[in-house]
């Protein structure tokens, strides 16, 4: 590995700190978040969710069991979220130089390498940490060698990431029309499992007239109000009696199309450990999630309640309809990584798909 010294992280406010390249050598900018998950970087870097963002990960021993190697199955990667790296740069305390693991295939340096990110390892991303809990979300710098990257803008990330044309996965029984607006690989394949059809559209198409017996939104990057056409397509299905259900940005999409409001988070959910408890009941599940925005509970019409809360800041987890089979979640059931303990939802939406084609 070719250690180079002369990297730094600068923070939107001008704090500054220095540490070693461990990436591809070159400068970004981008918007800084933390995640504190213990395990998953493969997982976490391909998931499209972090386009643009320099992701810090607090977590004090990054690359010991390497990368994985790049294997298909259904035409979809095994050991990763999607076919790229997303994030824009990586921050981390300490770098494992030599990985061991038996699936384990190259270094996590080298991907890094390969897929042009840069990476800087040696700073103390507990007290960085702590500057984005305090302060908020805030853009910043990865600098090589001096040279200062443009600024930062976000844009309409979802657009960015979200496929270009229509792609099928499986011959199951259940036709899923799926809305990709950055869709993690494991949704595809939790529902392949339950004998799916699954049909990959881009996030803008407009998909009112298709044939499909349900529907899913996906997660993705960004601030959800930019995906204009995905809410008036939404609004349109809501209308219908089709099953509906969305994950991250599917749950403020699903909002939005339906009236309400979404904010932004000051510092995010970005973990493997967020408790969540379904309204109505004392049940609580350890989610995987991965999200800067939220639905506003108290903008939901009549026809919504709220189905899921975090136990932490009592912010909204999901909405489900009164009288449709329209739910969402704002976790990540799929998990991959994280805990498994709500990967029944995709049962429950399955349930709702087979009651729509008995009629």
């Amino acid at each position: 590995m070719n250690i180079k010294d002369n990297i730094k992280l600068v923070f939107g406010n001008n704090f500054e700190v220095k540490g070693h390249s461990f990436g591809f050598p070159v400068s970004v900018s981008g918007e800084v978040v933390f995640n504190t998950a213990m395990t998953g970087y493969p997982e976490s870097l391909t998931d499209p969710s972090y386009k643009g963002q320099i992701l810090i990960l607090t977590y004090p021993l990054i690359g010991n069991y390497g990368v994985p190697s790049y294997e298909y199955d259904n035409t979809i990667l095994k050991n990763f979220e999607s076919d790229k790296i997303h994030i824009s740069g990586l921050v981390i305390s300490d770098y494992s130089t030599d990985n061991s693991h038996w699936k384990s295939n190259k270094p996590l340096s080298k991907w890094l390498i390969e897929n042009r990110i840069p990476a800087i390892y040696g700073v103390d991303t507990r007290m960085l940490t702590k500057i984005i809990r305090e302060k908020g979300v805030m853009k910043g710098m990865i600098v090589n060698d001096d040279k200062i990257p443009d600024e930062y803008v976000e844009g309409n990330l979802v657009e960015q990431v979200s496929t270009k044309e229509k792609v099928v996965y499986g011959n199951g029984k259940y036709k899923i029309l799926l809305v990709d607006c950055g869709v993690k690989n494991n949704i595809i394949r939790r529902l392949l499992v339950r004998d799916a059809t699954v049909i990959r559209v881009p996030w803008d198409y407009d998909f009112t007239n298709d044939e499909y017996d349900g529907l899913f939104v996906s997660n993705g990057p960004g601030d959800p109000k930019t995906c204009t056409a995905t809410i008036n397509n939404l609004s349109k299905a809501i209308e219908g009696d089709k099953p509906i259900l969305g994950i991250c940005l599917g749950n403020q999409l699903l909002c939005l199309a339906s009236g309400g409001d979404t904010y932004k988070l000051k510092y995010g959910h970005r973990s493997h450990n967020q408790p969540v408890i379904q309204n109505g009941t004392n049940k609580c599940y350890i989610t995987s999630q991965n999200h800067g925005y939220a639905v506003d509970t108290n903008s939901i019409g009549d026809d919504w309640s709220p189905f899921f809360t975090n136990l932490n800041d009592n912010s909204n987890e999901g909405l489900i309809h009164k009288s449709k089979m329209i739910f969402s979640t704002q976790f990540h059931p799929e998990a991959s990584s994280g805990p498994t303990d709500t990967d029944f939802l995709f049962d429950k939406f399955i349930e709702n798909v087979i009651k729509y084609k008995k009629g």
